[in-house]
């Protein structure tokens, strides 16, 4: 299969811009020939991906979950009258990402990033009505139309607990992004629905605090930190912030996955309804590490491996020098010399 580019006629589709490319597909902006000329968005998988068995099985997947939900705050799926080749037609959305709401680095405003997250929760309670976990919400999944409606995108790696035909290992070697995974896919679990809740609450901190719940040096630390330490209160960012929400944001981001909330619909009722939320003191038994605190204990960890190591080095040379091995001698056997 060759690349497609714009101005090329795709089944009934004619490809008029490219809009984006990622890592593995290319997304180009469509007319549908057959549908009154509606216009859609096409992803494309780069041509040596197709006769991959196992992106072909993800692709597929990812497809067929999406064409079976049907909710306003998730992209929609379309089923073209034939296919010459792997693609996936859905609604084109005229919109922004969350990612570039937030790459200037500014807090959302908190009536703005509540709407948003209710938004996103209401699509999660559908979601999981269907026995479906997205897995990789994140800013970059996340679009918003200019009248504000949210529209969740990429199931690349949604778990459908419907299809058990298909494994978790088999098609999911990338389980998420290290920013938003809860800690139980760092542990290289599947995870549930709780898995979503812990993302969303990722989101919510950081749209009211233009800030993350871990700040690491790398990914190592990064996922070190989810697995065995506390995140920072929102409030340490954004005093002003309401301790109503900040309660929420930390029980959607609790390391064990029991202690979140149960259910996504729990979660919008609280959303919904900040006020009378009740204060538990999630954030008074906090202790965060701090960056300068990872980075310290790094540094740390290194002298002391390469300290223990030069100590070694200088006790086996004050050893070879303190006990000097004896010379070789060779004896040369004369067999049957001897009688």
């Amino acid at each position: 299969m060759r690349e497609v580019n714009v101005g090329d006629r795709l089944d009934q589709y004619e490809l008029t811009e490219l809009i984006a490319r990622s890592g593995m597909a290319s997304i180009f902006k469509a007319v549908d020939r057959k549908n009154g000329d509606r216009v859609v968005a096409i992803k494309i998988p780069y041509a040596q991906f197709e006769s991959d068995v196992v992106f072909y099985g993800r692709f597929q997947r990812e497809e067929e979950v999406v064409r079976r939900l049907d909710h306003p705050n998730i992209i929609k799926v379309y089923t073209p009258e034939r296919k010459s080749r792997m693609y996936i037609a859905m609604e084109y959305v005229e919109g922004v990402s969350l990612r570039a709401m937030l790459r200037d680095k500014r807090p959302l405003p908190v009536e703005r990033a509540l709407d948003y997250a209710r938004q996103i929760c209401g699509a999660l309670v559908y979601m999981h009505g269907q026995r479906v976990v997205h897995r990789d919400l994140k800013p970059e999944n996340v679009l918003v139309t200019a009248a504000g409606q949210v529209k969740i995108m990429d199931f690349g790696i949604a778990l459908d607990e419907q299809a058990r035909r298909l494994t978790w290992s088999g098609l999911s070697t990338t389980i998420g992004t290290p920013d938003y995974m809860a800690p139980e896919q760092v542990s290289g679990k599947r995870g549930d629905a709780r898995t979503d809740i812990y993302a969303l609450g990722t989101l919510l901190y950081e749209m009211l605090t233009a800030e993350l719940p871990y700040s690491a040096d790398s990914v190592y630390n990064m996922m070190k930190a989810k697995t065995g330490e506390d995140p920072r209160p929102p409030r340490e960012y954004r005093p002003d912030l309401d301790p109503h929400l900040e309660e929420i944001i930390l029980h959607a981001i609790e390391r064990v996955p029991r202690n979140r909330y149960g259910s996504a619909a729990e979660m919008l009722r609280d959303l919904e309804e900040p006020s009378q939320v009740a204060l538990t003191g999630r954030a008074e038994r906090l202790h965060p590490r701090s960056l300068a605190a990872q980075k310290f204990r790094s540094v740390m960890w290194t002298v002391l491996f390469f300290g223990s190591l030069a100590g070694v080095l200088a006790f086996l040379i004050w050893l070879a020098n303190r006990y000097p091995a004896a010379p070789r001698t060779y004896q040369r056997s004369y067999r049957g010399q001897m009688k």
